[in-house]
């Protein structure tokens, strides 16, 4: 199975950022929507990603540094100070065992799917974990009809 078969599958709606915008209103956005991330766009060009992920962490960040100073509220925090400038990208033909590899081995959940320079959906963990378990369900209704319709000898 190729990522592009996972895109098919799941809605095409992407949700984007601008780098300099609050961090508050990226967040509002995405529990608004029920998306656990968000593509971040300069210029019409992929910046980065924001993920939940990157929001507790840098709330965490700053509720540390409070313990030192006084640190902005989140709505003073921009998305550019939270978001992961260099997240791992694939590709529609990468296969889906190698993404599922790569997200494993950077911990990553989401993952912004590229054709060259153009962002042509997000993949998460989940639309990963749904497709493989749609395709393996199909693979056993085959081999069981297969066996039923097995000729006697």
């Amino acid at each position: 199975m190729e990522v592009r078969e996972v895109l098919q599958v799941k809605d095409s709606a992407l949700f984007t950022v601008h780098p300099d915008s609050p961090l508050s209103e990226a967040v509002i956005m995405m529990a608004d929507n029920d998306i656990g991330s968000a593509i971040v766009m300069d210029g019409g060009k992929l910046a980065g990603m924001l993920t939940f992920r990157e929001v507790l962490l840098i709330l965490a960040k700053r509720q540390t540094e409070r313990r030192v100073g006084p640190t902005p509220p989140i709505a003073e925090i921009l998305v550019v100070e939270a978001m992961d400038r260099n997240p791992p990208t694939a590709h529609p033909d990468m296969d889906v065992d190698e993404l599922r590899r790569m997200m494993v081995d950077s911990h990553t959940r989401y993952v912004p799917v590229m054709e060259e320079d153009t962002i042509v959906g997000i993949v998460s963990f989940h639309d990963v974990a749904k497709a493989v378990l749609e395709e393996r369900n199909m693979e056993n209704k085959l081999l069981k009809a297969y066996i039923k319709d097995w000729p006697a000898p």
